[in-house]
């Protein structure tokens, strides 16, 4: 946070002012694409093969790509993460929401690079994606602004289908169970695509707990208290407080009694009303 903090002061003015309207853009701009140019979004996918042979525009062109077909129901999501990106950048401000944005699609660069290293070790040498049938598209760009609206407001309840009221963080649940699935049924290939598209979740997610309470002075602090606060409620129920240095009773044996320290006396001796002026002064 410290870091950031000092980021955000430094190019905190650079940052991209409603950046989710962007987004939303590129995905419409990416619909239009597949309507009118055929296999023309064949040439903006992320697929490190084509850019290390020169086709550099893919490590942006890919965001042109489109999350999911278009439908009345892709329309509708498209205003839902519309409204939930703007509310986080309220929220969060634009420079950390620029960050968080732009970090998920640095990962997922990341990631693709990654696989490619990996593919090329295990075929021996250079492959490309679209021989294996895999694209990189926004989907989980969108998906990691679900999960952070879902981290920030884990409560706030939405309408599923317009008709269930259901709290958010009950959906980012079913969300991770699915993504949980497709890990373990998937390819290893499907599991660094996930794991690297949504690091910037996972971040995010670490650096917003409270580490005090694993904290070991936090631990042996609440140890203390704890431990005082039943030595107290042990005065209260059990053990006495008070006791006569002379006759030895004590607030139990008479709660009449009242007990008083000597100042005259060397030490903490306490005595009761009946020989607090009588007692032989301890030198």
């Amino acid at each position: 946070m410290k870091l950031l903090n000092k980021l955000e002061r430094k190019f905190g003015a650079y940052a991209i002012r409603n950046l989710t309207l962007y987004i939303i853009v590129t995905y419409i701009i990416g619909y239009v694409l597949e309507f009118v140019g055929g296999n023309l979004t064949t040439y903006l996918y992320l697929d490190p093969y084509y850019i290390l042979h020169g086709q550099i525009w893919r490590l942006v062109s890919w965001l042109l790509v489109p999350p999911s077909s278009l439908n009345i129901f892709t329309i509708i999501m498209l205003f839902f993460y519309y409204s939930i990106g703007n509310s986080l950048e309220q929220t969060w401000g634009t420079f950390r929401y620029n960050v968080y944005i732009f970090g998920g699609i640095l990962w997922t660069i990341i990631g693709a690079f990654v696989l490619y290293g990996i593919m090329y070790v295990m075929y021996g040498g250079p492959v490309a994606f679209g021989a294996f049938g895999m694209a990189f598209s926004t989907y989980y760009i969108s998906l990691s602004i679900f999960l952070g609206f879902a981290i920030t407001y884990p409560n706030m309840q939405v309408l599923l289908y317009f008709i269930i009221p259901l709290k958010i963080k009950y959906l980012a649940w079913l969300d991770l169970a699915y993504l949980a699935y497709d890990m373990i049924r998937g390819s290893f290939a499907t599991r660094i695509v996930i794991i690297c598209s949504l690091m910037n979740v996972l971040i995010y997610f670490l650096m917003t707990r409270n580490y005090r309470r694993v904290d070991p002075r936090e631990i042996h602090r609440k140890q203390q208290f704890k431990k005082a606060v039943n030595m107290g409620r042990a005065g209260n129920g059990s053990a006495p407080i008070h006791r006569c240095a002379i006759c030895g009773r004590t607030e139990k044996d008479d709660p009449t009694l009242e007990f008083r320290f000597c100042s005259r006396c060397k030490g903490n001796y306490e005595y009761c009303q009946d020989h607090l002026f009588t007692h032989k002064h301890v030198e």
